[in-house]
C-alpha cells in the first residue's frame, strides 16, 4: 500500500474550497488543506465580510470571485469547470465553515485507489455532541429519498467533504444552491458511477461555525428537487434500468435468475405478485407506476416483480377490468343503469357509475391480489421443495 505522501503526488486531484462569509474559519481550513497539497482552488461566492481581504494573503492558489452571493451549488459547478481547464482528473471539496480536517483527504485518496471512477461521500458521525438537530433530520430526510431515487443506502448524503471523478459526471445541472449536492450525487448514480460513503471526522463548534442554510426557502427547493428527481426516477430511470439488466442477460435468464431466484422469501415474492396486481386492478389511473414504486419501496418489495405483474391492465383488458369493477360495485351502490359489456357502453355510462366503479374495483384488485399472492406463495414454495429433492 502506498504512503500517504505518495499518494499525495500521484493521484492527480486538486481541493476545491467554497466560501461565503465564513470569515472566522477559512484561514484555517485552507492552512490545513495546504499541508497535504498546493493544488488549491477557492470560490469566494459572494461574501460581504473579510473573506477578500484574507485570500489576498494567498494569492499563490486559484481563486475564483463571484461579484455576489451565486449559491454553493454554482460556485461548486465553476469550480468543477476550473478543475477540468486545469486538467485534474479529481476534485476533493472541503467546506470552508470548519467542520472538516483536512487530515482525512488521504482517506479520500486510499478509497480512490480501489474504485477509481467513485463518487465518494465523507460519512460524518451525526450522534455526536453539538450536532444540530435540524442537520440530522436534514440527512435522514435526504438518505431516505436518495435510496428510493437511485436504491443505493449511504449513512450521509448531505456532507460537503467528497471525492468527485470531474470527467464522468454530468455535463450540464440545473440547481445552483444547497440542492446541487443532491442533484449531483443522485444523477451520477444514474449515470452508473458508484456512489459509496466512506467514514471521515467531524466538528461542530457552535462558537466559529456558521451556517447559510435557510431551512424554509432551501427545505423547499430541496422538496421540489426531490419531487423532479423521483417523478424522473419512476417514469424513466427505473424501467430503463429494468430493460437494460433485462436485455443485457437475457430476458430468459434474467427472469429466471433476478426474479424468480431472488434472494426474496417467497413470502416476499408473492408480496410483491399480490401489490403488482392490487395496483394493476385499482382506479389509480395515472398514478399508478409512481403508487407502485412508493408502496414497493415502503414495504421492500421486489420492484421488478411488482411492475410485471401490475401489467395485468393492459390495454386490450382494460374493458374487461372495467366491466367487472362495474358489475361488481353494482351490488354494494345500486344503480338506475343496466351496463352490457357491448358497443353501447359508453364512457359516459362509466362516468355516471364512477361510484359503482371505484368501489368494485378495489373489490376486485383486493380480491385478485389476495388471490394471486396465495396462488403464487403455493407454487413458489412447490417449486422450491421440488428443487431441493
Amino acid at each position: 500500500m502506498k504512503s500517504h505522501q505518495e499518494l499525495l503526488s500521484s493521484t492527480n486531484f486538486c481541493v476545491i474550497v467554497p466560501t461565503y462569509n465564513n470569515q472566522k474559519t477559512l484561514k484555517k481550513v485552507l492552512d490545513s488543506v495546504l499541508n497535504f497539497t498546493t493544488n488549491v482552488i477557492i470560490v469566494n461566492d459572494g461574501s460581504t465580510d473579510a473573506t477578500s481581504e484574507i485570500l489576498k494573503s494567498y494569492s499563490q492558489l486559484t481563486q475564483i470571485h463571484h461579484p455576489k452571493n451565486l449559491g454553493k451549488g454554482r460556485a461548486l459547478r465553476n469550480g468543477f469547470r476550473k478543475a477540468i481547464e486545469m486538467t485534474f482528473e479529481y476534485a476533493i471539496t472541503i467546506d470552508s465553515d470548519g467542520q472538516h480536517f483536512a487530515a482525512d483527504i488521504p482517506i479520500f485518496l486510499e478509497a480512490i485507489q480501489e474504485e477509481p471512477n467513485a463518487l465518494l461521500i465523507g460519512s460524518r458521525n451525526m450522534t455526536q455532541e453539538n450536532v444540530p438537530k435540524k442537520s440530522s433530520f436534514g440527512n435522514k430526510f435526504s438518505n431516505f429519498w436518495f435510496r428510493f431515487e437511485t436504491g443505493i443506502k449511504l449513512d450521509d448524503t448531505q456532507s460537503g467533504f467528497r471525492l468527485y471523478p470531474l470527467r464522468l459526471l454530468p455535463k450540464r445541472f440545473y440547481t445552483n444552491k444547497f440542492e446541487f449536492e443532491i442533484e449531483v450525487i443522485v444523477r451520477a448514480a444514474w449515470k452508473g458511477i458508484t456512489v459509496k460513503n466512506i467514514p471521515i471526522q467531524v466538528l461542530y463548534d457552535p462558537a466559529e461555525r456558521v451556517s447559510h442554510f435557510r431551512p424554509f426557502r432551501d427545505f423547499t427547493r430541496i422538496s421540489i428537487l426531490n419531487t423532479v428527481l423521483v417523478t424522473n426516477a419512476l417514469l424513466y430511470i427505473k424501467p430503463r434500468d429494468f430493460f437494460r439488466r433485462a436485455k443485457k442477460k437475457g430476458f430468459k435468464k434474467f427472469f429466471l435468475e433476478d426474479i424468480l431466484e431472488s434472494k426474496d422469501s417467497n413470502f416476499k415474492k408473492s408480496a410483491a405478485i399480490a401489490l403488482g396486481i392490487f395496483i394493476g386492478l385499482s382506479p389509480f389511473w395515472g398514478f399508478q407506476t409512481i403508487l407502485l414504486f412508493a408502496l414497493a419501496a415502503l414495504f421492500r418489495l421486489n420492484k421488478v416483480i411488482a411492475f410485471l405483474t401490475s401489467n395485468i391492465s393492459f390495454p386490450p383488458f382494460i374493458p374487461f377490468i372495467i366491466y367487472a369493477s362495474l358489475k361488481i360495485g353494482s351490488i354494494f351502490v345500486p344503480s338506475d343503469t343496466s351496463l352490457f359489456l357491448d358497443s353501447s357502453m359508453t364512457f359516459d355510462d362509466i362516468q355516471k357509475n364512477a361510484a359503482q366503479y371505484i368501489v368494485g374495483s378495489l373489490i376486485l384488485a383486493s380480491v385478485s391480489a389476495l388471490s394471486a399472492g396465495l396462488i403464487s406463495y403455493l407454487l413458489l414454495t412447490a417449486f422450491s421443495k421440488k428443487r431441493t429433492e
